[in-house]
């Protein structure tokens, strides 16, 4: 009898280690499973509202002098590349 004790405690205990990681993973899928069902129902009953700030066109402030000037520094420059070409 003492030889069937070893094969039988062995079972036994990869019987228990599958047992508990065969439950852990099936527990796991359905928390995510749940979680996933709570998601998409978010996604799709409530409008999706986000607060963004304005685009970048929309903060950008034109500034009339400066922008003078560097219409001037660029025709200027144009004429230099221009004088050196001829």
């Amino acid at each position: 009898m003492s030889f069937l004790i070893g094969p039988v405690s062995g079972a036994l205990v990869a019987g228990g280690i599958y047992y508990g990681f065969s439950n852990l993973i099936h527990t796991r899928t359905d928390q995510l499973s749940k979680d996933l069902q709570t998601l998409s129902a978010r996604l799709i009953e409530h409008p999706t509202l986000v607060q963004a700030p304005p685009p970048a066109a929309a903060r950008i402030t034109h500034h009339p002098f400066s922008s003078l000037l560097k219409d001037k520094w660029n025709q200027e420059i144009a004429k230099l590349f221009l004088g050196f070409g001829s």
